[in-house]
């Protein structure tokens, strides 16, 4: 299969290099300095938990001269692109090019699919903790690098997800069909939401959750808020992702912080629209009381407007 990667930071960086290592065929969507160093020097990991960095040989190109049709395109992009990313998708696919949108932000997945209704939209989600460290550079905090995929209707199964699933199996990372992925991209909204939210509150690092303490206890208060709307949208939790979400932080670097509080202390843009006052409209819409997130979100709103 032929694999389109748009986006080379800290979510499709990382797909990117472990699936050009085992061999397959794939290409990055990249841009400015951090195309150029890809293109000149290669794609470097370094993994902060062991101390080793490696570097590999990876095809890279921006949109403009990306002229292939892939079968399969990974779209890794903050929420606030996955608009501009339309246009591009819809001049390189083939009517059975498969599109699986891996962002932070619940609910992509079925906002692309009415922006590209002839072609397959999944839904996904993604479990690691990587950024760019400098051009051409990744920097990858902790061991967990997991991939749960899947359609929203049962009916639009196909095989080739399945291939899908086994080649990502194949480059070591850790991939998942699933037949319940509302509930499995709101299971990974638990984390990735709570921890940017926490994490911009208090200033906190991974440090500082894995203690006892104020950050800590507002990150396990905003995950159960999370799963009281998951159970009022009808896609209730069948594990307690306080612990889970817990185990998962517990594998970072101690000085890791999300990639929302990053964009927001470097002065970009941030996702903080999706994954912070989105809770707060959704509590409103299913009528679940979010009181933590409320907490959090009138603090962040007044300090960053």
């Amino acid at each position: 299969m032929k694999y389109l990667i748009i986006g080379a930071g800290g979510t499709g960086g990382p797909l990117g290099f472990y699936l050009t290592k085992a061999g397959k065929d794939v290409t990055l969507i990249a841009r400015g300095a951090h195309l150029k160093a890809l293109s000149e020097q290669g794609l470097t990991m370094e993994r902060l938990w062991n101390g080793t960095r490696e570097t590999i040989l990876v095809k890279a190109v921006d949109m403009e001269h990306y002229d292939e049709q892939p079968d399969v395109i990974l779209v890794c992009v903050k929420g606030y692109s996955l608009d501009d990313t339309v246009p591009f998708i819809r001049k390189v696919m083939k009517k059975n090019t498969i599109v699986i949108p891996i962002l932070n932000i619940y609910g992509t997945g079925g906002k692309l699919q009415k922006l590209l209704p002839e072609i397959l939209v999944t839904d996904g989600c993604i479990y690691v903790a990587a950024a760019i460290k400098e051009p051409g550079v990744l920097e990858q905090y902790g061991k967990v690098l997991s991939l749960v995929f899947g359609v929203r209707d049962q009916s639009e199964t196909r095989p080739e997800l399945e291939e899908i699933r086994a080649d990502l199996e194949s480059c070591g990372i850790r991939t998942l069909l699933s037949h319940h992925i509302q509930r499995a991209a709101l299971e990974k909204f638990s984390y990735v939401s709570p921890i940017g939210a926490a994490g911009l509150y208090y200033n906190a690092t991974a440090a500082d959750f894995m203690k006892e303490g104020a950050p800590r206890e507002s990150f396990k208060e905003m995950i159960r808020e999370i799963g009281a709307l998951a159970e009022a949208m009808g896609h209730p939790f069948h594990k307690d992702m306080v612990t889970r979400n817990l185990e998962v932080l517990s594998t970072l670097a101690p000085e890791a912080t999300s990639s929302m509080q990053r964009d927001v202390m470097a002065g970009k843009p941030s996702e903080i629209d999706g994954l912070v006052y989105e809770v707060v409209r959704l509590g409103k819409e299913y009528d679940v009381p979010v009181p933590e997130y409320e907490k959090v979100a009138a603090k962040l709103s007044r300090e960053l407007k």
